[in-house]
């Protein structure tokens, strides 16, 4: 996998930074001014609907055919388990947040108040069209056809240029996106103050994140209860020993940061060094629990407040999705939102706004979720070391 640039500046402070001067210059920033970015934010969306297909396939099809490479009933039952916790994860937020969302959104406005200013403030200069090579459903279908492919035939030539692919991707990614994204929310936000509605947002933004801390707290008791049924050990005693890993990832904000301490801590709840080694790396990659938890409890709020319909069984395929979705940029700073913006556009309808929305309040979150990734993979561990009591991969 590509190494990961880490910025002397974090993402999150980058985003902060970019909400606060939104804000403030949002009352005082000249029509025309407010326009530029505007013009700005406009093609870089429109440069987002074009790449994530590309995004998405190839990242998705190296990643198959990598773990073609430790098939076997381990590899199976982990990705079955980490895949099944991601699902609840998500399931989970949904039922929690049809519950709560009455009560705690009840007259949240995000695009009713102030629309017709806000589109009078955002009307770009020019735009200029980036049709994609391919939707987001044929790009994900095409990249497991490729991965699985190349996974069961071992085509050195297509793995090759599906791993070239995968490095201008992580290029892409670091040297454009990930840049450019604190002055898209810096667009976004200047327009919305122009407008009047950045209080409701902010008063929505707080809300969530104390929402999804709620959760994640509740998901890691369930998790290592499931755990601690299956191994018949204490599952507070097991999580207690999973809390460096925990604060780890809340500071590094990286799955992969983390798996060294992750590793070790995996070890005292009595997982064998051989399970660690396997299981611990491998969720790292498709254990998403976490991340899941975060874009459905966002988007579910989102749509709120916008007033977009929610339909059950829509929502739920796009749960489903986004599981898999994400196994797509693991390692990349915001990589999980930005390998779900498709299906947010595709399956949910989101336009520009919503997703530059979406970006915010995931990346100011991003240490939650990725804490409740790395904490579960612990979970998964204890119970695959119980399955394979004595047996080696």
């Amino acid at each position: 996998m590509a190494k990961i640039n880490t910025k002397k500046v974090p993402l999150l402070a980058q985003v902060i930074a970019a909400i606060i001067l939104g804000i403030l210059l949002g009352g005082v920033c000249p029509v025309w001014l407010t326009r530029v970015f505007a013009t700005f934010n406009g093609l870089f969306s429109n440069f987002l609907g074009f790449i994530i297909p590309v995004l998405i396939l190839g990242l998705i099809a190296p990643g198959i055919a990598d773990l073609g490479k430790t098939a076997g009933k381990m590899l199976l039952i982990t990705v079955i388990l980490a895949y099944g916790f991601t699902l609840f994860s998500g399931f989970f937020t949904y039922l929690v947040a049809g519950l709560s969302f009455d009560y705690l959104l009840a007259g949240a406005d995000f695009f009713g108040r102030g629309a017709a200013q806000a589109a009078a403030n955002a009307k770009a200069y020019f735009s200029v069209a980036m049709p994609p090579l391919m939707d987001v459903m044929t790009a994900l279908i095409l990249g497991f056809l490729i991965g699985l492919g190349t996974a069961v035939t071992g085509g050195k030539n297509i793995k090759t240029f599906m791993e070239e692919l995968r490095s201008i991707i992580y290029a892409v990614i670091n040297k454009v996106i990930i840049p450019l994204i604190p002055l898209y929310i810096f667009g976004i936000f200047l327009d919305m103050t122009a407008a009047g509605q950045v209080a409701s947002i902010l008063a929505v933004f707080l809300k969530i994140i104390i929402l999804i801390f709620f959760i994640t707290i509740v998901m890691l008791l369930i998790q290592f209860s499931i755990a601690g049924a299956a191994a018949r050990k204490n599952p507070f005693k097991m999580l207690k020993n999973m809390l460096p890993a925990y604060f780890t990832a809340l500071g590094t904000q990286s799955s992969a940061a983390t798996i060294p301490v992750t590793l070790e801590q995996t070890l005292t709840n009595g997982v064998r060094r051989d399970v660690a080694d396997f299981v611990v790396p491998l969720c790292a990659t498709i254990h998403l629990s976490g991340s899941t938890m975060k874009i459905v409890a966002c988007s579910l709020a989102i749509m709120f407040v916008s007033g977009m319909p929610v339909h059950f069984g829509a929502y739920s395929g796009f749960i489903f999705m986004l599981g898999i979705t994400m196994v797509a940029a693991p390692g990349v700073p915001g990589g999980a939102i930005m390998a779900a913006v498709g299906i947010l556009q595709s399956m949910l309808g989101f336009d520009e706004q919503a997703i530059g929305l979406m970006i915010a309040l995931y990346i100011a979150m991003d240490s939650f979720g990725t804490a409740c990734n790395v904490t579960g993979d612990g979970a998964i561990a204890v119970i695959i070391n119980k399955i394979y009591k004595g047996a080696h991969t």
